[in-house]
């Protein structure tokens, strides 16, 4: 899997969410923005702080996570 260095989880930014390099633009932001009908030119002209790649790892992180199961332990 490519390096996702632009995707940051930090506790004190946006509650913990996926976030674009620290900033409170968060993963589920662009994605949302994106599955609504944005491409991703309009979602960099709305935020003009965005990068290409922040929107290509934003998806990246969006799918991994897709991929991940969690799995509850119960103890007996």
């Amino acid at each position: 899997m490519k390096s996702l260095d632009r995707i940051t989880i930090d506790p004190a930014v946006m509650g913990g969410r996926a976030c674009v390099r620290g900033m409170r633009v968060t993963v589920g932001t662009v994605v949302g923005l994106l599955a609504s009908g944005q491409t991703p030119e309009q979602v960099l002209d709305a935020y003009p702080y965005l990068e290409p790649e922040d929107i290509s790892q934003s998806l990246a992180y969006a799918a991994w996570r897709l991929e991940e199961r969690e799995v509850s332990l119960v103890s007996r």
